[in-house]
């Protein structure tokens, strides 16, 4: 299996939110990779690590979250890997949810994300989201 962390969906990915919405909340697995020091595109001198970078953005994010009514339900930092290999692990993995994936898209749209994005980009090497829901989780075990 190949992993590729990255900041941004590809074209089909990005698809994948315009596909219609059963209106069931979903949760985000993000699994981030951060740099060691922020780096802002404008060339900014700072003293930030990626991890100070990145929290600015999800104080922001929380904040964008309500305005759907979305909330980030786990934070926590990755200790080890148990089971499988990996090059190299990712630093944290928080758990968002989402009301629906059209509330998802509309967050990602509000001016205020555009904002918070710099210290996103400044702060992250790149990361998995992976969108899961209870309904498909309740269908496999009814099954």
């Amino acid at each position: 299996m190949h992993v590729e962390n990255k900041l941004y969906p590809d074209e089909k990915q990005m698809a994948g939110f315009l596909e219609p919405d059963n209106g069931q909340p979903i949760y985000m697995l993000n699994l981030l990779k951060f740099k060691h020091k922020a780096e802002y595109k404008d060339g900014r001198e700072t003293n930030l690590s990626g991890k100070e970078a990145y929290n600015m953005y999800a104080e922001g994010v929380e904040t964008c979250l309500a305005k759907v009514g979305g909330s980030i339900t786990f934070t926590a930092g990755i200790n080890r890997l148990t089971i499988g290999n990996a090059d190299d692990l990712w630093d944290e993995v928080v758990i968002v949810m989402y009301p629906s994936r059209t509330a998802m898209l509309q967050m990602m749209q509000l001016p205020e994300m555009a904002e918070i994005s710099k210290h996103r980009k400044a702060g992250l090497a790149g990361q998995l989201n992976i969108e899961t829901s209870l309904e498909t989780s309740l269908e496999s075990l009814n099954s």
